[in-house]
């Protein structure tokens, strides 16, 4: 790679640009092409989460409870990447979320839910997200597995006052839990059954359909092995806040194996925050521990030298979050990617831009600015892996989707996260909103990495440490858009259209 500047002046090298005094978007920035010698196909754009964590793809799933949970996660570490499961339910509840999302090999959409022979299902909601319940003798994952009711035939019941051992169907085949999809569909061939149970340590993990294995089947080809720890088992985050009940939290948490963990503020540099940096150095000294969010170099350069393993940047820039417009405090997303980036670099500390991410050209921004990897929310949300139900609102398919520092979300606990825990009022920072159905994840995350592919292979840069490296020899150069220039760079001059990525 030929890191010599053109010969011609042409544009801005980014120290130049990112020192004039403006706060710059993502939309607002755009990079000037250079020179081509490599295929798209050949571009690496593998990474790292924090010091310790290598991704194949750098793509992070926000903790956001409308975002990451056990299907969110399974999915993105089959993709390479991760997800960062949300910390707004009880510390029990979310480590058994990382439990099950370790214990699959397979993406398959499913929320686990155990209860013991004498339950009685009287309503829907107790299947949550799972096409399933499970029947244990102990009425949780540790128990003798004894059967299970599918929803289809609960729904067919007429007397739904009994206990689930008048009616619950036996134990299907089982296979060890990290079976792959060409050995879970021979077991069901061979048993000409549609449904196997996975199982680890003679424990049931979950049941996988026929239906569900022809589903991911049919999804561009996965990375091969995905995210997987040193432990064999997919890798897997998890968001704990500051106080002191977190470290009873972060405690369950490394017992389920959690591969990270990232300190969840809106504003991470506090003296809440520093302390528990050096509470989990001390106490768990192999575990990742990704401080934030900050926006600044002097932010991040307190948190480097507290001993954080990686860094999350990003202050209002997400599109469900008010800080800026409430508390008047952030940056421009591009800005600080840039900024904290050109700092942490210098201490071997991986950056996560947080929020901002609309589309496949704001990632080759992010990354190219100096992150590492981008972590994304609304981007994700809507998509079948994502928690909650599908309705119809206006005759569009939607999920919901709300900023953790929405009022909706802080009474169940979010309000930590912005400090706001003991304050006698609450202030919202974020909203409740609705995205659209974006289908799997497993098919639309392949056609963006395709596109942030292209993206490196006009920059020239045929990897992430290439396109670090041309930035900051000021070989890659970048210009500040007017409002005309966006409205050209997009679709414009048409009654109508459609617009199809994939």
């Amino acid at each position: 790679m030929d890191f010599t500047p053109p010969p011609i002046e042409d544009g801005y090298a980014a120290e130049k640009l990112f020192n004039t005094g403006f706060s710059y978007t993502y939309d607002d920035l755009i990079f000037l092409p250079h020179y081509i010698d490599f295929a798209a196909d050949e571009v690496d754009l593998s990474s790292r989460l924090s010091r310790n964590i290598p991704l194949s793809t750098p793509f992070v799933a926000s903790p956001m409870d409308t975002v990451s949970e056990s299907s969110m996660a399974s999915a993105m570490a089959a993709l390479g990447g991760i997800a960062v499961i949300h910390p707004n339910n009880t510390p029990s509840r979310q480590a058994a979320i990382v439990r099950t999302a370790k214990s699959r090999r397979v993406p398959i959409l499913s929320e686990p839910v155990f209860v013991s022979p004498s339950a009685v299902i009287d309503s829907e909601d107790y299947f949550y997200a799972s096409p399933f319940i499970l029947v244990t003798d102990s009425g949780n994952s540790t128990g003798k597995f004894l059967g299970f009711v599918s929803k289809t035939n609960w729904s067919n019941r007429n007397d739904k006052g009994v206990r689930v051992s008048h009616y619950m169907e036996a134990p299907p085949g089982s296979l060890p839990w990290n079976s792959d999809l060409a050995e879970i569909e021979e077991e069901m061939n061979k048993r000409n059954g549609n449904i196997v149970a996975l199982v680890k340590d003679e424990e049931v993990v979950d049941l996988v359909t026929k239906e569900e294995v022809e589903r991911v089947r049919g999804y561009p080809k996965l990375v091969t092995g995905g995210s997987v720890g040193a432990d064999g088992e997919w890798m897997v985050g998890a968001a704990i806040g500051t106080r002191e009940q977190d470290k009873e939290r972060l405690e369950h948490l490394v017992k389920a194996g959690v591969n990270a963990v990232v300190l969840d503020s809106s504003q991470g540099n506090s003296i809440y925050q520093l302390e528990m940096i050096k509470y989990v150095k001390k106490v768990y000294p192999e575990l990742d521990v990704i401080g934030g969010n900050v926006v600044t170099m002097y932010q991040a350069e307190n948190l480097i030298q507290a001993g954080v393993d990686g860094l999350r940047v990003g202050m209002g820039s997400g599109s469900i979050c008010t800080t800026q417009e409430v508390c008047a405090v952030g940056r421009g997303q591009g800005t600080a990617v840039y900024k904290v980036s050109s700092i942490a670099y210098k201490s071997g500390v991986p950056v996560i831009a947080d929020g901002g991410i609309s589309n496949s050209g704001h990632i080759v921004k992010a990354l190219s600015l100096g992150a590492s990897t981008v972590m994304m929310g609304s981007f994700l949300a809507g998509s079948l892996e994502a928690p909650g139900a599908y309705v119809y609102q206006n005759g569009q398919r939607v999920k919901k989707y709300r900023g953790m520092g929405s009022l909706e979300a802080m009474t169940q606990g979010s309000d930590q996260r912005y400090l706001g825990d003991t304050a006698k009022l609450k202030i919202a920072q974020g909203v409740v909103g609705a995205v659209k159905d974006k289908g799997s994840v497993l098919k639309f995350i392949p056609y963006t990495m395709q596109a942030v592919r292209q993206g490196f292979q006009d920059i020239g840069a045929n990897s992430l440490q290439s396109a670090h490296d041309l930035l900051r020899s000021r070989v890659l150069r970048l210009e500040v858009r007017t409002g005309a220039a966006q409205v050209e760079g997009g679709i414009h001059g048409l009654v109508s259209y459609e617009k199809k990525y994939f």
